[in-house]
């Protein structure tokens, strides 16, 4: 018996001194819809409450040169699911077409490392039945919209759950009932507590404030005549059914925010938080709105232009991040990211295996080890037919093949109002290299559209 005894022990002394091994950390990415740069507090916003999402960045990092894939959401969410720049993605303009069998994405990368996959609102990368729909990509669940033109109604009569399509009935025959964010909300808490003990990746891809200004009256009650309204602005009863473009644009943010912060309650409340990674951005820059932004509420800051252009209030966006223990509270960076950084990132935060793209993990920034961090020489976007480029600080745009190039220098002119491209033709003529370099072509969405041959007659 004494050897079986001394065996015994020797074996419950490895087991008290061996060192447990750290369960992979939760991963959220929640993803506004064209929210601009200047529309949180913590960047400056001064009319709308975002208290939730402030508080999140002084718990975490705050990063001021981030960019989204594209000015538009299609493309944008291609680039951050594969991890491939515009000028190599499969999607570069908002379009019906799905992802290939051969793009690989974030969550199938997540699924195959072990972690349960989920996500809701707006998928923008595959209908139903198609090669790109989520539980195609990887998704072990899924709520919201398919279409990013369904997207634009917050009280649809259905929308799609894993595979298959949900009905609404209190929304049907123009009924206003259900609020499609409070699904979201609901559903991300749902997913939140059934898989606590993880590893999880869940993608809150939320659709405020895009499109219809529509929000629940107990949201719009904190802000209901508290500014001056536009007596008229296009398509005011489609549009904006309350007739009150600004007050509600500014609850619906409101209304995000506190959603975001109930998230982030529950993690504390599991006891989560220190080994859950979260992140907020948005997918490009903020859209005129019949009058409520970014005209009255500044919402691109001290960017120029908006949606759809390639100029930095159409993508440069907010990008905050919070992981209790490892980032540092209250921390900035000025590190120039993009979203093609978050496969990598996402990477090495779980040891998953990613393919290689055009990000680097930012993961080094992210805890405070910015002398480790790799960083990305050149970044490149594209909307057809237009082309942006930055190396360092210098940034050229193009809006057209034919149009002449434009050169700014983003560490004094943030707001590209000056441009230096006649006085610095060599820079431009460097720059006009890599711009083309960085690129391959694609039938989908050429640059320039090729002239019809008239027909001899």
């Amino acid at each position: 018996m004494k050897p079986i005894l001394h065996c015994l022990m020797l074996f419950a002394v490895t087991l008290i001194i061996a060192p447990v091994k750290a369960a992979p950390p939760n991963i959220i990415y929640i993803l506004a819809d064209d929210l601009g740069y200047g529309d949180l507090g913590s960047y400056g916003q001064k009319l709308t409450n975002t208290p939730r999402l402030d508080k999140m960045a002084a718990q975490g990092i705050r990063f001021i040169q981030h960019y989204a894939g594209a000015p538009s959401c299609h493309p944008s969410r291609c680039v951050l699911f594969t991890g491939k720049h515009a000028g190599h993605g499969r999607i570069r303009a908002n379009s019906d077409l799905p992802l290939l069998p051969e793009d690989f994405t974030i969550s199938q990368m997540m699924k195959k490392a072990g972690y349960a996959t989920g996500g809701v609102g707006k998928w923008a990368l595959g209908q139903q039945e198609t090669t790109g729909a989520p539980w195609v990509k990887g998704m072990d669940e899924f709520l919201g919209y398919l279409d990013q033109t369904l997207a634009h109604s917050y009280y649809p009569d259905h929308l799609w759950k894993d595979g298959q399509r949900m009905e609404i009935p209190e929304n049907k025959d123009g009924q206003r009932k259900v609020y499609s964010h409070d699904l979201f909300a609901e559903q991300s808490l749902d997913f939140i507590r059934r898989h606590k003990d993880g590893p999880f990746f869940f993608y809150a891809a939320l659709t405020i404030p895009h499109a219809e200004m529509a929000v629940p009256e107990d949201s719009l009650a904190e802000y209901r005549g508290k500014w001056p309204e536009p007596k008229t602005f296009p398509g005011s009863k489609t549009y904006c059914p309350q007739d009150q473009p600004r007050a509600v644009r500014a609850a619906m943010i409101t209304r995000m925010d506190r959603d975001i912060g109930r998230i982030l309650d529950l993690l504390d409340e599991l006891k989560i938080a220190d080994n859950t990674l979260v992140m907020f951005s948005s997918d490009n820059g903020p859209i005129t709105a019949g009058g409520s932004a970014p005209e009255f509420f500044d919402s691109n800051g001290p960017l120029r232009d908006l949606k759809f252009k390639l100029y930095e209030g159409g993508i440069r966006v907010p990008f905050i991040a919070r992981w209790p223990g490892k980032i540092k509270a209250g921390a900035e960076s000025k590190l120039v990211s993009d979203f093609a950084d978050m496969m990598p990132t996402f990477a090495e935060v779980s040891g998953a295996e990613a393919v290689k793209g055009d990000g680097r993990s930012i993961l080094p920034t992210l805890l405070g080890k910015d002398a480790e961090q790799e960083k990305r020489e050149v970044f490149y976007w594209e909307a057809a037919p237009q082309q942006a480029l930055r190396k360092g600080d210098w940034k050229i745009y193009r809006r057209a093949p034919n149009a002449p190039i434009e050169l700014y220098d983003l560490s004094k002119d943030i707001g590209e109002t000056t441009d230096l491209a006649t006085s610095m033709p060599e820079k431009v003529a460097e720059l006009e290299k890599l711009m083309m370099e960085s690129r391959m072509e694609s039938s989908e969405f050429p640059l320039a559209k090729k002239e019809k041959k008239k027909k001899k007659h």
